[in-house]
């Protein structure tokens, strides 16, 4: 039996009446309706639309992508008007409100609040995170991210993480919950990804994630961040498609290989440890069920069943709903899934409704007005902030910087962004700020070519390519510049499992030969790691995001107007000698 007194519920007898009630009061469909995120892939706030998706599905809880904040107020409250149980209605906070609404606020990532002194920055994440996505009607925050950072191969976790010190994770993971908490009392946390990413370089996006760890280094970290935070009531776990090998074997003696499994379907790391070795009681979620770390593992018939069985409360999206629905009942029918786990998972979900008193009209129906905090001064200050004192120089030394304007302004500028994913292609907008940035500062940009850009310009032809290749003679581009700047703003996503620098083409005048002619920075936008690929550039910054706020700070910061505050984690030498140097 669930103990709905018990932490992280902590209900009155009201509640716990209402959880009974409502519990009750469900058929068997919207029993199962419940176990459900549903992903609304195109924002809006059609009555009708809505009514029918929930008819169809009886939902316990809803993701989308986009949308104004109007529309999206609108079409959250519209859910929690027509459904007949209140919904979880999740946001992804990883950097800020920018990750739930349009004209959000982006405060930092984890790297950049690790990255900085104390925990300040990790605060105001969550409260701005917190402000943002409640004025919007959501009240579950898939947030913090709680990963250990171990691999510097790793780019899907790289800047979600806050370190790869578990005690740094701990307390800037709690400080973002706190934040969260005094935005909104009423709003829940969800650690991820359970049981912890960052010890390998691929992507569970792609393929199974595997934390190698033994049993004792795991839980010297990832155990002893989880078992941290569940102690201090943490109140639901978002569970990652990644085995956790030595755990299984430990806890399932003679165990195949074979047969070893994500967590998500694993029962002995949900149910045996999660639960009973770890004393979890609040709601466990799956990540996304359409990840190639669960789909590639095992039928779909037999993995929605076996999620749910294995321990897992909720499951994050659904593939054909009807179709999904349909093998939870086949499971029940033929006893691979029993009532009393459905019964089980329905209490937890129900348990965390209560628990943030979405049964209250109040909540469910945020002031209109808590809109108008949504990208306003006061979060952006604390963006400014984050930028002033976490932007980090890894190292200098040639001893480069600063570099004044009134000294040296003529800067050549290399400006390194992801592929175009589209033939709609037509520029990179944050190499804009960029130049935009740079002459505010009083510098004098000369932009290297771009070869996607010069397609754009000039079609597609042989002659792009030639004038890729052609650096000129050293003698002129000397007298030309006075330095050269680096920008590397690479990030990608569910395409490929380590994303490295990828220059515009082959044989490019962009590769940093003049590193050794002119006096040579390099800075990076987005991931903390490109030193792996420009190990012999004398100096390197991480600048962590390529708003225009932490744009202006870097410059800022190369331009001697403002000190360098943030302290480089060792992994951002990637293990080498030569980028050091």
């Amino acid at each position: 039996m669930i103990n709905l007194k018990d932490k992280p519920f902590y209900l009155n007898d009201d509640q716990i009446k209402w959880v009974n009630d409502t519990k009750a009061s469900l058929s068997l469909d919207e029993k199962i309706g419940q176990l459900f995120v549903i992903m609304k892939n195109i924002p809006g706030a059609d009555e009708k639309q809505i009514q029918d998706t929930l008819d169809k599905t009886h939902q316990g809880g809803l993701r989308w992508f986009g949308g104004d904040k109007e529309t999206t107020y609108k079409q959250n409250t519209t859910y929690q008007k027509l459904s007949k149980v209140p919904v979880l209605i999740a946001a992804n906070c990883d950097t800020g409100g920018n990750g739930c609404v349009q004209g959000g606020t982006y405060v930092a990532s984890a790297a950049e609040c690790g990255a900085g002194d104390g925990i300040e920055n990790a605060y105001h994440l969550g409260l701005v995170s917190g402000r943002e996505a409640s004025a919007i009607g959501c009240n579950w925050m898939f947030n913090p991210v709680v990963d250990v950072y171990k691999n510097w191969r790793n780019t899907i976790v790289n800047t979600r993480a806050f370190s790869s010190d578990p005690d740094k994770v701990i307390e800037n993971a709690r400080a973002f919950i706190k934040g969260v908490k005094d935005a909104n009392p009423n709003m829940a946390c969800a650690a991820k990804h359970f049981p912890g990413d960052g010890v390998e370089e691929l992507d569970q996006h792609l393929t199974l994630g595997v934390n190698s760890l033994g049993v004792d280094e795991w839980e010297a970290n990832f155990g002893k961040v989880y078992r941290t935070l569940i102690n201090e009531g943490l109140e639901s776990i978002m569970v990652g498609h990644i085995a956790l090998p030595s755990m299984s074997k430990k806890l399932r003696p003679g165990i195949k290989d074979e047969e070893i499994m994500p967590a998500t379907l694993a029962p002995e790391l949900i149910t045996d440890l999660l639960r009973d070795d770890m004393g979890f009681n609040g709601l466990v979620i799956t990540d996304a069920t359409h990840m190639v770390g669960l789909v590639a593992m095992m039928k779909r018939s037999d993995a929605i069943p076996r999620i749910l069985s294995s321990g897992c409360d909720m499951i994050l999206f659904a593939n054909d709903y009807a179709e999904d629905v349909g093998y939870i009942k086949a499971a029940l029918a033929d006893g691979r899934l029993s009532e009393e786990r459905i019964d089980d998972a329905l209490t937890r979900i129900l348990g965390m409704k209560a628990h943030l008193n979405l049964n209250k009209e109040e909540v469910l129906f945020p002031n209109t007005a808590l809109m108008d905090k949504i990208g306003c001064e006061e979060h952006q200050s604390y963006a400014e902030q984050a930028a002033d004192t976490c932007i980090t120089l890894v190292k200098d030394t040639k001893h480069y910087l600063p570099i004044k304007p009134n000294e040296k302004k003529r800067v050549f500028l290399v400006y390194v962004g992801a592929s175009p994913a589209t033939k709609g292609y037509n520029g990179d907008p944050e190499k804009k700020v960029v130049v935009e940035e740079l002459e505010r500062a009083g510098f004098e940009v000369d932009c290297c070519p771009n070869f996607h850009e010069l397609e754009v310009e000039n079609g597609v032809n042989f002659f792009n390519m030639i004038k890729m290749m052609n650096t000129g003679t050293r003698k002129e581009f000397v007298e030309k510049h006075d330095f050269a700047l680096i920008v590397i703003n690479v990030k990608g996503y569910a395409q490929e499992n380590w994303v490295r620098v990828r220059w515009s083409c082959n044989h490019s005048v962009e590769l940093p030969w003049y590193n050794v002619e002119i006096p040579t920075i390099a800075m990076s936008l987005n991931y903390t790691n490109h030193l792996i690929d420009i190990p012999q550039i004398h100096t390197y910054i991480n600048a962590y995001s390529p708003s225009r706020t932490h744009v202006r700070a870097a410059i800022e910061k190369i331009a001697g107007l403002s000190e360098f505050k943030g302290h480089a984690e060792d992994y951002v030498f990637c293990d080498r000698w030569d980028t050091r140097l």
